[in-house]
């Protein structure tokens, strides 16, 4: 898996870290900079990040939820022709998220890298951390403005609307706190949860993680039977960040991850909300189920040492 220590890779598990008990710590993303319409600065970091088209770059994998987020939000806006894209390989060997070609693999730009951490590298010379994605760089500035997947998903929401792209809004105001409760709630039970599970290097920690997963699973359907999306009647950002998790829960998490007290298709409000995220306009071209399956089964080698890539489920998600 590895990471970067002072600008220079090293070969290292540091990236599914675990503590002393068996559980899963997942790292804090470091770059925190903020497009906005005018260029004045964000919640974090610096300002001068104006949203212009084809100014800035997006690094993704099909395979990451985190990532998948970003996408969602590119489309769902109608920034594909205003913010272009890279897409790693979907197997990341011992130098990490890599270009290597194959198929929906589309090379870096910026300096024809061959491996993602070049761009963090060249981005910051001194540079120690996870390398990992969505990553979104100010191709003017020649550097990254953001690596963390809910500060993306809020700047396409809302930087870009005097370009002309599309102008709904997956954060409006009147919901923001009940949309930011629910993201608290499911980034620690069921977005993170399932990397808790799958993890997990001991049996207590493993169990008590993976009932925390299926209780929240439990109250969601629960809600989802008495409102169509997690905040009332619109979908709203907290409906996407949880269905990139939920989108891959049957392929990867239930079996790789063990996560298999039941299946998502199981639950009748849960699946259903799924297939009808799914069929949203611009949803289906982001969710590859061949990078996803992959990228989990042949680059987990603790997890999955053999490799061994299964050909099911079929889903029926049309």
């Amino acid at each position: 898996m590895g990471l970067v220590v002072g600008g220079k890779w090293y070969d290292s598990e540091e990236d599914l870290a675990t503590n002393e008990e068996g559980r899963f710590i997942r790292k804090e993303s470091q770059f925190r900079n903020w497009i906005t319409a005018d260029g004045s600065a964000g919640p974090t970091g610096a300002g001068g990040f104006e949203a212009e088209a084809n100014r800035y770059h997006l690094y993704v994998s099909y395979a990451c939820p985190w990532a998948n987020r970003a996408l969602i939000m590119r489309n769902l806006k109608g920034l594909e022709d205003a913010i272009s894209v890279s897409v790693v390989n979907p197997y990341r060997d011992n130098k990490g998220w890599t270009f290597e070609q194959a198929d929906g693999v589309i090379p870096d730009p910026v300096m024809n890298a061959t491996y993602l951490y070049e761009i963090y590298v060249k981005a910051d010379p001194n540079y120690s951390g996870r390398v990992s994605v969505p990553v979104l760089y100010d191709l003017k500035q020649d550097k990254i403005v953001n690596n963390e997947s809910a500060d993306i998903m809020r700047m396409l929401n809302a930087a870009f609307n005097h370009l002309g792209a599309k102008q709904g809004n997956y954060v409006p105001d009147e919901l923001l706190e009940e949309i930011e409760n629910i993201n608290e709630e499911i980034y620690h039970a069921i977005n993170n949860g399932v990397y808790k599970v799958g993890f997990a290097t001991e049996q207590a920690v493993y169990e008590e993680e993976v009932h925390k997963l299926f209780d929240t699973l439990n109250q969601l359907e629960q809600r989802l039977g008495e409102q169509a999306y997690l905040v009332g009647d619109q979908i709203t950002e907290a409906d996407w960040r949880l269905f990139t998790t939920l989108i891959r829960f049957d392929s990867v998490y239930h079996g790789h991850f063990k996560c298999n007290i039941r299946k998502l298709a199981e639950y009748k409000n849960l699946w259903r909300y799924t297939k009808a995220l799914y069929q949203v306009p611009g949803i289906a071209e982001t969710i590859n189920f061949s990078h996803i399956k992959e990228h989990y089964y042949r680059t987990h080698k603790k997890i999955n040492p053999n490799g061994i890539v299964p050909v099911g489920p079929t889903l029926g998600l049309e």
